[in-house]
């Protein structure tokens, strides 16, 4: 599966695509689902929980292990994908169509520090 041109991404193996009003949805990529396995259970943030940057906000686990899910940049949780707790195997076969949660930025500028695809696409090989 090829990572799509039209998000952000972390060194965590996450997505992170800005909506029109400047707002984040926040996703794991398909290399990170990749290395998790067979996921089973997501734990996601409280809406309006406030973020720092690369603060832990969210677990997967899966049958290999748990992760934690940093918050890319710093903000306030807006909304949650609730349909993952009853159907988190979804980010096994379709990660880029699904997200963990939404969020606003405390600082919109800070998109830009990350990475574009073909940044990213190094961190996967």
């Amino acid at each position: 599966m090829s990572d799509p041109d039209d998000r952000k991404y972390t060194p965590a193996h996450q997505w992170v695509m800005p909506d029109q009003s400047g707002d984040l949805l926040i996703g794991i990529t398909d290399f990170a689902q990749n290395q998790l396995g067979d996921i089973l259970f997501v734990q996601l943030p409280r809406v309006g929980q406030v973020l720092g940057d690369q603060e832990s906000c969210a677990v997967v686990e899966s049958v290999k292990s748990a992760s934690d899910i940093p918050a890319p940049l710093a903000g306030v949780v807006l909304a949650l994908n609730s349909a993952l707790s009853d159907s988190p195997e979804v980010l096994n076969t379709r990660p880029y169509d699904n997200w963990l949660f939404k969020m606003r930025p405390a600082h919109p500028q800070d998109v830009a520090r990350l990475l574009n695809v073909e940044q990213y696409r190094p961190l996967t090989s």
